[in-house]
């Protein structure tokens, strides 16, 4: 495939394009021992930047791994980096942690053996122009099952077929149940309706990442003096929703304009939503 120009940070050194930094042996490669994060740099912002780079190292010890970077390390290497591209690049920011080795035994994670890379690379910001949704067959495992406290890199085949499924069946995106049958994400982003001028979003039940932009939407839009509520929602919530549209880091806030076979429109709260966030990402 052909990559977008692309610099990766890795034992103290910047390598350009996808450097081979995984053997057939490590951990992470065959047992899927990793977890990353992502920030946006865009328009000369990068908005969050502290709360993705605290979050990998959340991460990291969910999966019984070994941060080795401090918030400050990752945030001066951040800004290095975005200085190697042109300018006002529209990026995406990528700390990842993984297991090099097994340690004890074959499946047991061994920390001391956690490495560290920052990938950062050109991806162009989506365009508002709508997407459509479906409901997806697959649901969110709980915590039980899998480390869903992570942004670990072995959750998202999960997503992965969600969405291939729903590309099958001409959508562009779907509705994650949970395990009890209730909405809990897009395959790839956090997600709100707007019902009778009352926003809502699924409540953080520990089973899907609720996200740093899903935070900062629903803080800014009740900053605003708009009625944000975290619920449980069904299907059928959002069959009959005056409004729908995503909160993520790649996209930020973005319009939903078709769920099933019914049409949407970009409504007033989605505009809004995305206006605050666009002033709050330019304000810092």
């Amino acid at each position: 495939m052909a990559w977008s120009q692309t610099w990766t940070w890795f034992e103290g050194e910047w390598h350009e394009g996808n450097p081979p930094i995984m053997g057939p042996r490590s951990h992470a490669f065959w047992l899927g021992s990793s977890v990353f994060d992502g920030a946006r740099a865009f328009e000369g912002v990068m908005p969050d930047l502290d709360a993705h780079l605290e979050r990998v190292n959340r991460s990291a010890v969910a999966l019984r791994l070994k941060p080795t970077m401090t918030v400050d390390a990752m945030r001066t290497l951040t800004h290095e980096g975005v200085r190697r591209f042109g300018p006002n690049p529209e990026l995406y920011i990528r700390p990842s942690y993984w297991a090099e080795q097994s340690g004890r035994g074959a499946v047991a994670v061994d920390p001391e053996s956690t490495r560290f890379c920052l990938c950062i690379y050109e991806a162009p910001m989506p365009q508002p122009t709508g997407s459509s949704i479906t409901l997806s067959p697959f649901r969110r495992p709980t915590i039980e099952t899998m480390p869903v406290n992570a942004k670990a890199g072995c959750l998202y085949p999960n997503n992965a077929r969600a969405i291939m499924e729903a590309n099958e069946r001409g959508f562009d995106n779907c509705l994650v149940l949970d395990m009890l049958g209730n909405i809990a994400e897009l395959g790839s982003a956090n997600v709100f309706m707007v019902k009778d001028g009352v926003v809502h979003t699924p409540a953080a039940n520990g089973c899907f990442l609720a996200g740093v932009t899903r935070a900062r939407v629903i803080a800014l839009l009740r900053e605003a003096g708009h009625t944000v509520r975290e619920s449980t929602l069904s299907h059928r919530d959002f069959l009959e929703a005056d409004e729908i549209f995503s909160a993520g880091n790649y996209g930020k806030v973005q319009p939903i304009t078709r769920i099933e076979d019914r049409s949407l429109q970009p409504g007033p709260f989605y505009a809004k939503a995305r206006a605050l966030y666009w002033e709050f990402a330019h304000a810092g």
